[in-house]
């Protein structure tokens, strides 16, 4: 698929068109047809900058499976959010709905997030509107020579701004915003309430992700001499363990542990702690987007594309860092 449809906009310019007025851009339609919380809430620095350039616009985003909703909540600038479903082949009348509805209306531009996603270019091309953009870098992705040394959260973003100049308009040259869950003062609160009943008590807490997908999944047998060194460390801490959808843990459910398939209300409770620990996943840009320091512990080579973003966050190689230093590592976050 990607060799079918990666020569799909490639001709796509817009230099020595007319410029664009920017107060008549009123609908965007933003393509990002993953089901992956991790890439959804890659993509909240992207729906905000559009929100910040176009203050009255209004965006739809085309997507899979059920978690936008959830993320996108409190996004006043999101109006419709088009989703496909999981499986395609299982519920193939939702699937070509989906489709439909992204043809059913006009849009100012359209926005593919990431270039080498099939579906997304097929989605821009097959959406109508008159800018169209598929995520190719233009000319070169800023801030570095090599797009793949950019940063998932950035890179959209820098390509908007180039994109958005090729089409008269100024771009912002603010850093690029954090991800963001934007969760609500109670929801907050609620955050708060479970974490107390979980440890009661006045003292900080560190929360830790033990679980991944694939090769990044660390086995017990790395996870449980990490968790007691973080104890003889921490020793004034409390730590929990935030347990995946599966309900597993690599400590034999050793910590306190919490158990929730509500996105919003597992990241509540982790804005209310002090640390987050774990390994590359959706779980790792959950506690980004509610904005706490994260270790992300990586075993593969994409340290510097998918590491935590902001908040002080720092990665771990873990082929390279023993465990004791990995745990060393961590201290300043506490600091901060």
């Amino acid at each position: 698929m990607r060799s079918f449809t990666g020569s799909i906009g490639k001709n796509k310019s817009y230099e020595g068109r007319a410029p664009i007025n920017q107060l008549q851009v009123k609908r965007i339609l933003v393509v990002r047809p993953n089901n992956r919380l991790g890439n959804l809430l890659l993509t909240t620095p992207l729906v905000q900058e559009i929100e910040t350039t176009f203050p009255d616009c209004r965006v739809d985003l085309f997507v899979r499976g059920f978690l936008a909703p959830v993320i996108f909540k409190n996004y006043t600038c999101v109006d419709s959010i088009i989703q496909l479903p999981k499986k395609p082949f299982k519920q193939l009348a939702q699937y070509i709905a989906g489709w439909a509805k992204v043809k059913r209306k006009r849009y100012d531009i359209v926005i593919n997030v990431v270039n080498n996603s099939s579906s997304g270019r097929l989605s821009v091309q097959f959406a109508r509107s008159k800018y169209k953009f598929f995520g190719d870098c233009i000319n070169s992705c800023e801030q570095s020579e090599n797009d793949n040394e950019v940063h998932i959260a950035k890179y959209p973003v820098y390509n908007f701004r180039k994109f958005i100049t090729l089409l008269g308009i100024t771009p912002s040259t603010a850093p690029v915003a954090l991800l963001n869950l934007k969760l609500s003062a109670a929801e907050l609160a609620k955050g708060k309430a479970m974490l107390t009943e979980l440890v009661p008590g006045n003292r900080k807490t560190i929360c830790i992700f033990t679980y991944a997908t694939g090769s990044k999944c660390y086995p017990p047998a790395w996870w449980e001499p990490f968790y007691e060194e973080l104890k003889n460390q921490f020793a004034d801490y409390n730590i929990i363990e935030v347990l995946p959808a599966e309900n597993v843990s690599q400590i034999a459910f050793k910590a306190p542990s919490f158990y929730s398939k509500d996105v919003r209300e597992i990241g509540a409770l982790i804005a209310n702690t002090s640390l987050f620990i774990g390994a590359d996943s959706g779980i790792m840009h959950l506690a980004s987007a509610v904005h706490v320091p994260v270790a992300g512990l990586f075993v593969n080579d994409n340290i510097s594309r998918y590491k935590p973003y902001g908040n002080g966050s720092i990665a771990i190689d873990t082929k390279a860092t023993p465990i004791k230093e990995c745990v060393e590592a961590v201290k300043p976050l506490l600091q901060q």
